[in-house]
């Protein structure tokens, strides 16, 4: 079976990524990214910023970013809200950093050596990339782009490999914004040789009697710590901290994330 591209399907998923989010995640992440990029003192690296729901609040709270993601449509929800923000502040006389928004591939990063301080990877962006060499083209280009010293924040999902499959299961269901009733339809399929978990996915969006449908799916890629750990020390870095939930708390394998503190050397 040919192994999936992980970057495939997030065209498809933008209008309903934070409609999603919202519903499980939320905004749980945002205030201990806020922290890290806060203590950093220089500029920040997102890689798959998507539609800047770290980003943006990142830039709010004074931090100097610039996000990456290969989508277009992600980045197209992202300037939007980067502009409506552009025009509160305009309104109010407030003044923040600011947010780039970047097209590009988290694979070959296209900034200077050294031209970071802090490279953030939230919520198991890193798990897109399906195969080893992507991986490694990834850490390589992180550790072009952060200066000797600097931070690197990763953050994993780990239940994913876990879930059972399943077919056809309604997940989430309500309204959306402009009027819309959203339903997401979804089964899993797990490749546990190629430590793969795919999600199918399809959203019925309906607007009155009109009814649409929107199916992609979204491959994940789930790695023990200990192998994140190597891969990151053979590119230069050292790990700081292992933690395992978003108020600092001690990492163990049944924690609800794994998050991974890694200084370049």
């Amino acid at each position: 079976m040919a192994t999936r591209e992980g970057w495939k399907g997030w065209d498809t998923y933008a209008p309903f990524y934070d409609w999603e989010n919202a519903r499980t995640l939320g905004r749980r992440d945002v205030p201990f990214w806020r922290s890290v990029a806060l203590q950093s003192r220089g500029p920040v690296l997102e890689l798959g910023c998507g539609t800047g729901r770290i980003s943006l609040p990142l830039s709010r709270a004074g931090v100097s970013v610039v996000g990456i993601d290969r989508s277009g449509p992600m980045l197209e929800r992202a300037a939007k809200r980067l502009a409506a923000q552009r025009k509160r502040q305009s309104a109010t006389g407030r003044k923040t950093k600011g947010l780039r928004l970047v097209r590009g591939d988290i694979r070959f990063l296209p900034f200077e050596r050294a031209s970071f301080r802090t490279v953030l990877a939230p919520y198991g962006i890193l798990q897109s990339l399906v195969r080893d060499k992507d991986l490694n083209a990834t850490l390589a280009a992180v550790a072009h782009v952060i200066e000797p010293g600097g931070l690197f924040g990763v953050d994993l999902v780990p239940d994913v490999p876990n879930w059972s499959e399943y077919a056809n299961r309604v997940q989430l269901k309500g309204k959306a914004a402009g009027g819309a009733h959203l339903t997401l339809v979804e089964s899993v399929r797990q490749d546990r040789a190629r430590h793969l978990t795919i999600f199918e996915q399809t959203y019925i969006e309906r607007r009155g009697t009109v009814v649409r449908e929107h199916t992609f799916d979204l491959t994940f890629r789930t790695l023990p710590i200990p192998t994140f750990t190597r891969r990151l020390e053979k590119h230069g870095f050292a790990i700081e901290a292992v933690l395992g939930d978003y108020r600092g708390g001690p990492w163990d394998e049944r924690a609800d994330v794994w998050i991974m503190l890694a200084r370049r050397l």
